[in-house]
């Protein structure tokens, strides 16, 4: 995940945060304020910041398509997050080394779009990688693990020994190995606000942003002044802008090291794991951005392209994304 602005392209072109999170969404001209209603929700949701800015001309249809959006990024977290017993996943790792468990639909198709990832990006993508994660826990360690730990995870292709069947409107999962623990992360956050981007043009929303950390939908343009336009904070100083692009009707979503991350004896120890050695990513590339019509594609390429170089990156991204673009900032 890493930092973004959005901006409207609108007289000053300026910059202006709304909260925290991965995006800073811009406020609307105020000639567009006197014709249109604005219905703003910034909420915890999926163990991040949601931000969402919904634009229509009746404020109760707004609100309502805000409130039914959220709702959906609710469930998905309800449904799918690792970090509750009783969900999808959380029962999954719970029981499918033992026996099979059964999930919802929704879950089993998310799944199975996970697993078509990790094949597609020859492992460097890993649902099931779930345990290196929670050893290295990066927002509360202030030290590596024991790299014995870490060694028992390395270079296991977890995601091999993830079995899904599909039946009765239902899957079920079993595990294969023991140390398989399903996390989503890398695919959820893009999955949920897909489903909430749906949710506003079920409702005639046209102009909308949703904002999950660091994945982003950009719904319609400006209906003022044409497309979004998305500027890319510098690693280094994220007061600056490196980079800035125009999205409208777009999915975008990045992977980068400088927003969870620990400093140990002057190294840093960044949230993207790499399956090969169950520790974060080394490499010199920083973050990477992938624009794609649906973030539940975005989100998991990514996540397979961070620590690439932008030649095979924009290669992997595109043998899967029709029309697929990539920045990658080192």
């Amino acid at each position: 995940m890493t930092d973004f602005l959005v901006q409207r392209p609108f007289g000053r072109r300026e910059f202006i945060a709304l909260g925290t999170g991965a995006f800073a969404l811009a406020a609307l001209p105020l000639a567009l304020r006197r014709h249109v209603a604005v219905a703003r929700r910034t909420v915890p949701v999926m163990g991040t910041i949601a931000e969402l800015t919904v634009v229509h001309r009746d404020e109760s249809v707004a609100q309502g398509a805000l409130e039914a959006a959220l709702a959906e990024l609710r469930w998905v977290e309800t449904t799918m997050t690792r970090f509750s017993a009783t969900s999808d996943i959380g029962r999954a790792n719970l029981g499918a080394s033992r026996d099979g468990v059964r999930v919802t639909a929704e879950t089993a198709r998310l799944v199975e779009r996970a697993l078509r990832w990790s094949s597609a990006a020859e492992g460097r993508f890993d649902p099931a990688l779930g345990a290196a994660s929670k050893l290295w826990d990066v927002t509360n360690r202030h030290e590596p693990p024991p790299a014995e730990q870490v060694a028992k995870l390395a270079n296991r292709a977890f995601w091999r020994h993830v079995d899904l069947s599909v039946g009765s409107g239902q899957g079920t999962l079993r595990f294969t190995d023991a140390d398989v623990h399903l996390d989503l992360g890398g695919i959820g956050k893009g999955y949920a606000i897909d489903r909430a981007v749906q949710a506003l043009r079920d409702r005639g929303i046209e102009h909308a942003i949703v904002n999950l950390g660091g994945d982003l939908y950009a719904l319609g343009e400006s209906p003022e002044c044409g497309a979004w336009r998305v500027g890319i904070k510098s690693p280094d100083d994220q007061r600056q802008v490196v980079r800035t692009f125009e999205v409208s009707n777009r999915a975008v979503a990045t992977s980068g090291d400088y927003e969870r991350f620990f400093r140990y004896r002057g190294k840093r120890y960044h949230h993207l794991m790499d399956p090969a050695t169950a520790a974060p990513r080394d490499t010199p590339v920083r973050s990477v951005t992938v624009l794609a019509d649906r973030c539940v594609d975005a989100e998991p390429c990514a996540v397979s392209s961070f620590g690439l170089p932008q030649d095979r990156a924009l290669a992997l991204a595109r043998a899967q994304i029709a029309g697929a673009e990539v920045i990658t900032i080192a």
